[in-house]
């Protein structure tokens, strides 16, 4: 998929950027992974840490204070701020609970991914949780499954776009 991406945006001639929480640069890590990633690929920001997504991707922090991070505001605004930091055109997002214990009120598995260019921001949430308590492969599980969603969001919504 991050083949189909990168070949996709470079027909469209659009840049990405991505911002990552719970991947922890995994999703940056499959696109560059791509011979010629260059032509299209600006940067990241793994935004691990809440406040980091506030101090660095500008993502609201009462907003962050009350809902926590896990929720698809968060994501939508995470997607904007890499696209402003990185000036792409094309900014992806993940946030979400990979576990072993659930965070922000949400149970482990739940996920939202968020693409953003210039006129619209979508987000979508994903659960891909089995319970409390997941063993280190089901949260490797849940990375994967969370880069495999943004990649898809992405797709599709550049899928709508015709080339300028």
């Amino acid at each position: 998929m991050a083949e189909q991406l990168l070949a996709r945006a470079r027909y469209l001639r659009l840049t990405i950027a991505v911002a990552e929480s719970l991947t922890g640069g995994q999703l940056a890590a499959q696109l560059t992974a791509v011979p010629g990633a260059s032509a299209v690929f600006r940067g990241s920001v793994t935004a691990y840490a809440t406040d980091l997504k506030a101090a660095v991707l500008g993502v609201d922090a009462v907003l962050l204070d009350q809902m926590g991070a896990v929720h698809a505001e968060v994501a939508r605004q995470m997607a904007a701020g890499v696209r402003r930091v990185c000036r792409a055109d094309i900014g992806i997002a993940t946030t979400g609970v990979a576990g072993p214990r659930p965070q922000d009120g949400q149970p482990v598995g739940t996920v939202f991914v968020a693409v953003a260019d210039q006129g619209t921001v979508e987000s979508e949430q994903c659960r891909f949780g089995l319970g409390d308590g997941l063993p280190a492969q089901e949260r490797a599980r849940i990375q994967r499954l969370s880069v495999a969603a943004g990649l898809q969001l992405t797709l599709r919504h550049l899928g709508m776009r015709t080339r300028s």
